[in-house]
């Protein structure tokens, strides 16, 4: 592929990824990733670090924001996503490795933009995951009060990472069979709906979920969009997987049909569209059935986190609200399967060009998996999780903080677009409109959405940049007496 850099760009152990031949088998040099995911597997691990039904928690939440344009507010989102998603796209394409935003501004910024690209992304993989499990482990002790929510939130985390070890493929598998089982349970959803809806007719104009009630404000979807957005954060985590994607690193290489590169660019836009209809779908649904007004909702903010389960119980019955929140309690365990398994490879990524500890840069013989860099994640991970399952304020402490990390990895992510492409010219031929316009309306979404966050989560996003900071001087002062940096 012409503009393609290296094969796995690494410095360390591990070495150069060898590209498959015609997209087959495990074809890496020994302690290489193997090229063995296909177009559905890296479908599969975005969906799943989505979840199909990512908006049953905030329905209540962005339907009182919004005034009632909830599937509008989803709809903005996907778009304002989408921009991101064409950045990952575009730069997966320049260097399809394993370290995903990492690698896109180490390329196209430098190697210290590079680092703090991966120290924030490292934030985000981390402590979704840690939320997800958490999560879990709440719904699965409301069902078992028998047992503590850290005992489920633990055992959810062993689960998982026994299956990340087992293998990228092996855990792909199973991952596919809970994802079919969302599926399953969110189209029991979708035909309840409509059949309620077809026998008693909607609560509210049938347009109101795309105009609002009582009338369209723009600015209360606007500050909605910033909040649904948050909702797509896992679709990037396809990019990690580049370096395992089965097919030649370069499109058609040896005429033998698309690259890995093109797979997961591909995988990473199909999957924000999938997402982004089905939560149009679901919440269009939802906003029809829903027995209270958006107005009312707003002026009770203690039963906005119910609503979307309360809408269920009251169009429905009592068992489809179980149902989805089962199907929650599972999914929410296996999005953060994805998450971790996106974060040991980011941590692979970086140990194996010296960033961080070179031990987690190594990959097993057997499973073919960054072993030491999955279980280092899984390990942060559950003391995260474990320690918010025993606060009262856990999930909400620790949900408060998640979302800076990744959006500043995004920022970043279009500032590398740029660089690469128009600054270093290091990815062929720049396009306006690809490579100027595209980056830079998504920075704009970023800035916004990062403005909008909480306090706490600005605090603590800034907190740890301070702190990449600081490990980023220090590395460079020991780069510099040993030979100085690259780039």
């Amino acid at each position: 592929m012409p503009g393609t850099i290296g094969g796995t760009g690494g410095e360390g152990a591990g070495g150069d990824a060898v590209p498959a031949a015609g997209g087959g088998g495990p074809t890496a040099v020994p302690g290489g990733l193997r090229r063995t995911l296909t177009f559905r597997d890296l479908i599969v691990y975005g969906l799943l670090f989505i979840a199909p039904m990512a908006p049953v928690g905030i329905f209540g939440t962005l339907q009182a924001k919004s005034h009632g344009a909830i599937t509008l507010v989803y709809l903005v989102a996907t778009v304002a996503m989408a921009f991101t998603a064409y950045s990952y796209a575009q730069m997966v394409r320049v260097a399809p490795q394993a370290g995903s935003v990492y690698t896109y501004a180490r390329v196209g910024l430098g190697e210290g933009a590079g680092f703090v690209a991966g120290w924030m992304a490292m934030l985000d993989y981390l402590l979704i995951p840690a939320v997800a499990y958490l999560f879990s482990g709440i719904a699965l002790h409301a069902l078992v009060p028998s047992v503590h929510a850290w005992v489920w939130t633990a055992l959810a985390v062993a689960v998982t990472t026994l299956l990340n070890l087992w293998g990228v493929r092996a855990a792909a598998r199973v991952g596919f069979a809970v994802l079919a089982m969302e599926i399953v349970v969110l189209a029991v959803f979708v035909v309840s709906a409509v059949v309620e809806l077809i026998a008693h007719g909607a609560p509210r104009g049938w347009a109101a979920p795309l105009t609002g009630e009582g009338g369209f404000a723009v600015g209360a979807v606007l500050a909605a969009v910033s909040v649904a957005v948050l909702s797509y954060l896992g679709f990037d985590a396809i990019a990690s997987f580049a370096e395992e994607a089965a097919g030649p690193v370069a499109t058609g290489e040896g005429g033998r049909g698309p690259g890995g590169p093109d797979r997961v660019a591909r995988a990473v836009l199909t999957c924000l569209v999938v997402a982004g209809v089905l939560f149009a779908v679901q919440t269009y649904l939802a906003a029809l059935l829903m027995p209270v007004s958006a107005a009312e909702l707003a002026a009770r903010p203690a039963e906005q986190g119910g609503a979307f389960y309360a809408t269920v119980d009251a169009a429905v019955g009592g068992w489809l609200r179980d149902l989805v929140a089962v199907s929650k309690a599972v999914g929410a365990a296996f999005a953060a399967l994805a998450g971790q398994a996106a974060a040991g490879r980011l941590l692979f990524a970086m140990a194996r060009d010296r960033r961080l500890p070179g031990a987690m840069s190594k990959v097993d013989a057997g499973s073919g998996v960054p072993r030491r860099a999955l279980l280092g994640a899984a390990l942060v991970t559950l003391v995260a999780a474990v320690w918010a399952a025993r606060r009262d304020d856990g999930l909400d402490q620790l949900s408060s903080v998640v979302n800076v990390g990744a959006l500043t990895a995004f920022g970043l992510l279009h500032a590398s677009v740029i660089g690469c492409f128009w600054i270093r010219r290091a990815g062929g031929a720049p396009s306006v409109l690809r490579h100027l316009v595209v980056p830079l309306l998504g920075l704009a979404v970023v800035a916004a959405v990062i403005v909008e966050a909480a306090g706490a989560a600005q605090a603590v996003g800034g907190a740890w940049l301070v702190v990449g900071l600081g490990v980023l001087a220090v590395q460079y002062r020991g780069r510099g007496r040993a030979g100085g940096l690259r780039g």
